[in-house]
This record gives structure tokens, C-alpha cells and sequence, in this order.
């Protein structure tokens, strides 16, 4: 499933693999691996492809609908 919302991000944004695989200093058959899930992304890779897509990272509890947003969060509190 993450492959798929990698794999939208990056076209929606005019992106080949390539471009976004140099981008992040890994091979392009690592991100054609990511897309196509053979493989899992660390978390910060996860995050460094939604910075160069520029979108965001956003975590809602289903209780009490609080929102942390991976780019706002200070990772010392954690």
C-alpha cells in the first residue's frame, strides 16, 4: 500500500524515478522497489520523498481526532 501512495506523490509532482531517486541518494531500483513493494522504505525515507512532493506527514487519533504532523513534531519529546 505504501508503494502506491509513493508512487502517486512522486508522479503527481512531474517526478521519474530517477529524478526522485537522485534526489534522495538512492538507486532507482530501490524506489522502483519501494512502489512496487518488494521492499519497505524506512519512516524517514517515507518522509524525505513527502518533502520533495511537498506534502506532509499527518497522524489523527480516531478518539480524540489530535493531530501531530511529522513535519511539526520536535523528535527530542519522543
Amino acid at each position: 500500500m505504501i508503494g502506491k501512495i509513493l508512487k502517486k506523490m512522486r508522479i503527481d509532482n512531474n517526478f521519474s524515478q530517477k529524478e526522485l531517486a537522485e534526489k534522495l541518494l538512492i538507486t532507482q531500483t530501490t524506489l522502483s522497489g519501494w512502489e512496487r513493494g518488494y521492499r519497505q522504505p524506512t519512516f524517514e525515507s517515507i518522509e524525505k520523498i513527502a518533502h520533495f512532493c511537498d506534502y506532509s506527514i499527518t497522524f489523527r487519533s480516531n478518539v480524540t481526532n489530535e493531530i501531530i504532523n511529522s513535519a511539526n513534531i520536535d523528535r527530542k519529546d519522543i
